[in-house]
């Protein structure tokens, strides 16, 4: 087995997982969590100047999504050929689209600013986007693709409880069930529930 390192800061959000997925493939792994307080001087030791990082017996990579995708290729919760990971890619960065339009308030130093975004988006945008996003669940039978567990799901899971932060919407849960049912989905599985019951607590 590999020797695997992960950092990432001590919360779920793009960490989470890959967390998820380390513990669902039986990786043992240091779980690494930078102290924010410590980030500045964490940051020049990272590839790109940002978290998540994973070490593989030394080897260092970086990027959530890419992670995501290889160790879903390594534990057998990809595609099964190129149309079928075409699927996954697809509308894993349909929720990508999401967090980055989440993002674009969460991170607004501006109060006004950020108040008249999140207005917009909860006029304009996020009904069609979370309305479509949870349908697409709702197609795949509480998957976000293929209508299987894939590595798609374990991002999203991962990501949820940060994901209502960012939208303001504690009641995600009840305006959109197909959220948390692949979600509960996920964090049910017998390694992965291991993984939660010893985890650090984070809210996000």
């Amino acid at each position: 087995m590999p020797k695997v390192v992960f950092y990432y800061f001590p919360l779920k959000a793009l960490g989470e997982g890959i967390r998820l997925l380390l513990s669902y493939g039986g990786q043992e792994f240091e779980d690494h969590r930078v102290p924010i307080d410590q980030w500045v001087d964490f940051k020049p030791k990272t590839p790109f100047g940002q978290l998540p990082m994973m070490e593989i017996d030394g080897k260092t990579y970086t990027q959530a999504v890419a992670m995501s995708r290889y160790l879903g290729r390594k534990y057998g919760v990809a595609g099964k050929d190129i149309e079928e990971d075409f699927e996954i890619d697809q509308n894993v960065d349909f929720f990508n689209d999401i967090r980055a339009k989440a993002a674009s308030v969460q991170y607004e130093p501006n109060e006004e600013i950020k108040n008249k975004k999140h207005e917009e988006n909860m006029k304009n945008h996020y009904p069609f986007l979370l309305k479509t996003l949870n349908d697409i669940i709702v197609k795949n039978n509480g998957h976000l693709a293929l209508g299987k567990l894939t590595w798609g799901d374990f991002l999203f899971a991962g990501f949820y409880d940060y994901l209502k932060v960012m939208l303001q919407m504690p009641d995600l849960d009840t305006k959109y069930p197909a959220f948390k049912k692949l979600t509960d989905n996920v964090l049910s599985l017998p390694k992965v529930k291991e993984y939660v019951a010893k985890a650090p607590v984070s809210d996000y």
